[in-house]
């Protein structure tokens, strides 16, 4: 890079300090070149100014902040409890429900409305707090909460949450199912729950009809680990569910220490990054209460690709690629074996590999031979691990054949669900006829493309220094769950924990705050749609409305609720003062 000095027009050492004419830079050491390209943050000149370089560290906060960030962790712990409570009556209880033995207990799963109104005003608080603690993490405050507070508030809200039934869906006693089909020595990929167990079998009872005769989804490894854990369990499906929590709170465990080290690299603040990554309200209801094993495909998946660049030095395209450093090869293999597990649980997972293998490509010098090489490494150590695990745990290859399986319910969540719909009512009206399950095939289908063309376009631009690969991926695997014909809240985390990682922009902060706040409230701690009875619904979060409400005027009498930016224009104006 040439710059001018004194003068005289000079060319820089490292592409950005200004080194006087006569005199030579000094000889930088590996780690030392490391260090400087990781401070410059690598993705492409023109990324430069729209993503941070890493941040200064901040001030712990004050008394008074201290006080607020106390009382804003009480009101989470609130409505969690609420929600807690709520679940007993409106949480996916199992068919033999042991709370309808218990006298006071099970008043809860006789008063649906009255549950319901609990369960979403504990939502609603739970949300809002996690909105006001964002405050506390928000970048260029000259003082932030601490990696620990936020860890600590994390575990805080989640307690109430370890022991009541599953939350949002019943997908946890799909896994118990297929896991016990495992355990019996039968196949998952070929057997639904109800002819391999029988229907009045327990666990059986607690699938939803819809999955009953299906085959499992979920890679052998999952399985296996799930089959391992109805041992522990003693076929118990109370026990089997705590279980399965226990490996998602595993998961959530690898996102909390994986998730730092990744910010801290892409230059954001590590503090952050936990908010939006882990703390979302879509982990603690959908990951904690929910039980789904996303948690541990995103761990191993985090966890990956945050040891497999922890001794990858970062480049900026045009320089030098420094020799390669002790462990670094060791890391790499490591972090692609971990991906590739994780894709062996759910195998979304492996999207990241393609991204993985950019970050490997671009630091060496970036050309297509990298890539190659990159991609034919990686895709043996794949082939390796899929087979390795196919085989070692006896389920085969036959979960290939079952991924589709999710594919046969549209949710109204999903904008190709929803497009087939709109189609299918505009062929009626235009007495065409209904033909919404032929079109929701034909877009589902043009989705799966579409996504895998924009999946191939941001490896495109990751590779040629467009875009930071960790955005892409993120950005790929929003794509991925948006455009499936069926969407749920929790497989946003998809998109939303890597993006965390490496997005530091305040408009996408705003954008995933909202996303993940509107995305939490939408589903009934049910699971179930109340097809029939919408009132119940309807009542439950009027009602929870009103409860939210009334806890944030309370809250705003000790925490300012809104911003002081949020209050100069009012203060300004009751002063006749015009605002800014």
């Amino acid at each position: 890079m040439w710059i001018t000095h004194g003068g005289r027009r000079v060319r820089s050492a490292t592409g950005g300090t200004a080194v006087p004419a006569g005199r030579q830079p000094a000889t930088q050491a590996p780690d030392t070149l490391a260090r400087v390209a990781t401070a410059r943050d690598a993705a492409h000149p023109a990324d430069r100014g729209r993503e941070a370089a890493p941040a200064a560290p901040h001030g712990a906060l004050e008394t008074g902040e201290r006080r607020s960030l106390t009382l804003i962790r009480r009101f989470g712990i609130a409505g969690s409890l609420l929600l807690a409570t709520g679940s007993l009556g409106a949480g996916a209880a199992p068919v033999l429900n042991p709370v309808h033995e218990i006298a006071v207990l099970r008043l809860f799963s006789r008063a649906t409305t009255v549950s319901l109104a609990l369960a979403f005003a504990g939502m609603g608080i739970m949300v809002a707090a996690w909105l006001l603690l964002g405050r506390f993490t928000r970048p260029g405050r000259p003082t932030t909460a601490s990696q620990a507070q936020v860890i600590g508030t994390l575990a805080c809200w989640s307690v109430p949450l370890l022991l009541v039934p599953p939350l949002f869906s019943r997908d946890a006693y799909v896994y118990l199912a297929q896991s016990e089909i495992v355990r019996r020595g039968m196949d998952p990929y070929t057997l639904g729950p109800a002819a391999a167990l029988g229907v009045d079998d327990p666990f059986t009872m607690g699938v939803s009809n819809v999955w009953r005769d299906t085959p499992a989804p979920y890679g052998p490894l999952f399985l296996t680990i799930g089959s391992w854990l109805n041992s522990v369990s003693g076929g118990s499906v109370i026990l089997g569910v705590l279980a399965h929590r226990v490996l998602a709170l595993i998961g959530i465990g690898l996102i909390v220490w994986a998730l730092p080290r990744l910010a801290s690299r892409f230059g954001v603040p590590p503090v952050t990054a936990l908010w939006l990554g882990v703390a979302n309200p879509l982990v603690l209801f959908h990951l904690v209460a929910g039980v789904h094993n996303e948690a541990i495909a995103i761990g191993l998946m985090l966890t990956g690709i945050a040891v497999g660049l922890a001794r990858l030095p970062v480049r900026v395209s045009g320089d030098r690629p420094p020799p390669l450093r002790n462990g670094e090869l060791a890391g790499l293999l490591i972090g692609a074996v971990l991906i590739s597990l994780a894709a062996t649980i759910k195998i979304q997972a492996a999207v990241a590999l393609g991204f993985y293998g950019v970050m490997i490509a671009r630091r060496w010098h970036g050309r297509l031979r990298d890539l190659a090489r990159a991609a034919l490494a990686l895709t043996v150590v794949f082939v390796t691990v899929v087979v390795t695990v196919s085989l070692a745990t006896g389920l085969g290859f036959g979960w290939f054949e079952s991924l589709s399986t999710p594919a046969r319910i549209r949710t109204w969540l999903s904008p190709v669900s929803q497009l087939a719909n709109l189609g299918g009512l505009l062929g009626a009206h235009l007495g065409l006829g209904d033909h919404t399950d032929a079109l929701a095939s034909v877009l589902a289908t043009l989705g799966v493309l579409v996504a895998g063309a924009l999946t191939v376009k941001l490896l495109l631009d990751s590779f040629r220094w467009r875009l930071r690969p960790v955005i892409g991926l993120g950005i790929a695997m929003a794509a991925i769950v948006t455009l499936h014909v069926s969407l749920h809240p929790w497989w946003l985390l998809w998109a939303v924990v890597p993006l965390a990682a490496a997005a530091a922009t305040a408009r996408f902060r705003v954008v995933a705050a909202a996303g993940s706040a509107a995305m939490a409230m939408v589903i009934p701690p049910t699971g179930s749609t109340f097809d029939g009875r919408e009132y119940v619904l309807s009542q439950a979060y009027l009602a929870a409305a009103v409860v939210i409400v009334i806890a944030l005027l309370l809250l705003a009498r000790a925490v300012p609720i809104l911003p002081k930016t949020a209050l100069q224009p009012l203060a300004q104006r009751s002063r006749g003062e015009p605002a800014p």
